[in-house]
């Protein structure tokens, strides 16, 4: 599972950033600059695309503690952060439990930790972060996950930056008569417990950390980030297919003919080079107000 998972990962990482936010990044990336070295708490890190993607993006020297319950995962982050560092013109130096990123100005040191992200959240994980981050992790956790997290940050004085929620919405083009039916039963099966303090939010979980966030008094700020696919991303597109229906037919076994043959539909489309397709997500900035 693992092993799939991480290959959805690798294909899926340049749809993510073109997707981002940069101007929420820039947001918290100015409110980070006062820090001489930036502390950063990376969650469910799979295998490092948040911070590949942040670390040009924020102040250069920085300390990262990479958090994910997956060792599998966890052990490809340095192998695809060195082939990254290489072409962008840094090195990257392997260190017990991590590894450094220099050059051009950086000055970064990472830290993996294998461990269950599950409640109650260890406090000690926040002690002294500048700022907590993710992506495509919130629509995963539960309400009170949500809760905890947000006071974790205030307890540490931290800011938020979470990245790719889902929100539920979908679109196709062509579209087929089921695109509906199938985008409902993946809602519902997002709602499903992932082992992250019971019943996910799913596409709730956007509007459900901001509140989190602004009942502590944070400043929220947030962005549509939508996935925008066209025909040339037909191995992305092939993947989504297989994942929406494989989520349709767990939570409606009984449909089985009618998932089977909108994914034969779909992905007929997709080999035909005439597929586009839309997947809703948001990124959420938070931050502590000024003093």
């Amino acid at each position: 599972m693992d092993e799939a998972l991480a290959h959805w990962l690798r294909l899926r990482e340049a749809t993510d950033w073109a997707s981002r936010s940069g101007s929420l990044t820039r947001e918290i990336a100015e409110r980070l600059a006062a820090h001489d070295i930036v502390h950063v708490l990376d969650l469910a890190t799979g295998t490092g695309s948040n911070l590949r993607y942040l670390v040009e993006r924020l102040p250069p020297r920085q300390r990262w503690l990479l958090v994910d319950r997956s060792p599998d995962l966890l052990s490809l982050v340095y192998e695809r952060t060195a082939a990254w560092a290489t072409a962008r013109g840094y090195t990257a130096t392997g260190i017990p439990d991590g590894f450094l990123l220099e050059g051009n100005g950086l000055d970064c040191i990472v830290t993996t930790r294998q461990m269950d992200l599950n409640l109650p959240l260890d406090p000690t994980l926040f002690d002294g972060r500048h700022l907590v981050t993710g992506s495509a992790i919130l629509d995963l956790v539960s309400e009170s996950w949500l809760r905890a997290l947000a006071e974790r940050c205030q307890q540490a004085g931290a800011a938020a930056l979470f990245a790719l929620t889902y929100n539920g919405l979908s679109s196709f083009v062509p579209a087929e008569p089921e695109d509906d039916l199938v985008r409902d039963l993946l809602n519902a099966h997002q709602l499903r417990d992932k082992g992250l303090g019971g019943p996910a939010t799913g596409p709730a979980a956007h509007a459900s950390a901001e509140a989190a966030f602004s009942q502590l008094g944070y400043v929220v700020h947030s962005a549509a980030t939508d996935w925008v696919l066209d025909p040339s991303q037909r191995d992305f597109q092939d993947l989504l297919t297989d994942g929406l229906a494989d989520a349709a037919l767990e939570q409606r076994p009984d449909l089985a003919a009618t998932i089977k043959s909108w994914r034969a539909r779909r992905q007929a489309h997709v080999d035909n080079g005439r597929s586009h397709a839309i997947v809703g997500h948001h990124d959420l900035a938070a931050w502590p107000p000024p003093l």
